[in-house]
């Protein structure tokens, strides 16, 4: 296992874990030219008003400019480096075009520094490559895909994700997503064959309050906790149950253990053939 636990020598270090970043990556240095800076919105909007609570803090970072565009076709690409993304989940990997361009990809699983990638429709069916969808066999497991054709990466692009094709039919790719959802992808679409890379990334356990603020994670209060005019479900003498049947958001939505949320008009609904499993009955697929 690529996981480093830490001997509980001190209460910071009890159940502290990190993944053995040495193992993977080849350089701790970005590419100058594929990096800005940019200001820690800390989930706020441009009014200034806070649209995603607990977040803000944090060391500083800079933004690496992943390329989910993958607009230069036909045009093999080599491996130069596998590098750390403070913004993602999964590793990247700076690859250098035969034009002499280097840009930041999402570094796939079992791809090394050497190997060749290459986005076109007569690609082989290898780690890597970015084919339509159409051009994919069923049964391959997929990342980085398009919902549009040229609308760049949307679905699968976190650490050790993949969605897999279980079917082509009447101009669509039937594909069954991370979350168990089958869904109808337009067969023009892209998506890069394979895995993402740092499949561990899940074993990671936290192990203090301090590592959470440095990851620019804020605290989170449990509703019960607060007062009837702060939540709902508030209030109470002494520790009380919610009180309600159902749980609630801060903003008396419905929440967590299975409720439905989805807009019954959302407009991605026809292209959904089985909903996702949520809940205590999910059974890993």
């Amino acid at each position: 296992m690529s996981i480093k636990i830490y001997r509980p020598r001190t209460a910071g270090t009890r159940n502290y874990s990190v993944v053995k970043y040495r193992e993977y990556l080849t350089t701790d240095t970005p590419h100058k030219r594929l990096v800005r800076g940019g200001k820690e919105r800390a989930g706020r909007n441009a009014f200034g008003r806070i649209t995603t609570r607990h977040q803000g803090g944090g060391n500083k970072r800079k933004f690496r400019m992943v390329d989910f565009m993958f607009d230069k076709k036909d045009i093999p690409a080599r491996i130069e480096h596998i590098e750390y993304d403070p913004h993602r989940t999964g590793f990247i990997a700076r690859v250098v075009y035969r034009d002499g361009e280097r840009r930041y990809m999402l570094a796939p699983q079992s791809l090394k520094v050497g190997d060749t990638v290459l986005a076109s429709a007569t690609a082989p069916v290898t780690p890597g490559n970015r084919l339509p969808l159409k051009n994919i066999p069923v049964g391959t497991f997929i990342y980085n895909i398009e919902i549009h054709a040229g609308g760049g990466a949307k679905i699968g692009r976190s650490a050790g994700n993949y969605a897999e094709v279980i079917a082509h039919d009447a101009g669509y790719a039937q594909v069954k997503l991370p979350s168990s959802e089958v869904r109808k992808v337009v067969d023009s679409a892209w998506a890069s064959v394979g895995e993402v890379s740092n499949p561990e990334w899940h074993l990671v356990t936290i192990g203090k309050a301090g590592r959470s603020r440095a990851m620019g994670i804020r605290p989170t209060v449990r509703g019960t906790a607060m007062n009837p005019v702060d939540h709902p479900h508030g209030g109470g003498e002494g520790r009380q149950g919610r009180g309600l049947r159902r749980a609630k958001t801060l903003w008396g939505k419905p929440a967590g253990k299975g409720q439905k949320t989805r807009s019954p008009k959302k407009y991605s609904n026809p292209f959904i053939l089985s909903r996702r499993k949520v809940g205590k009955k999910r059974k890993s697929a």
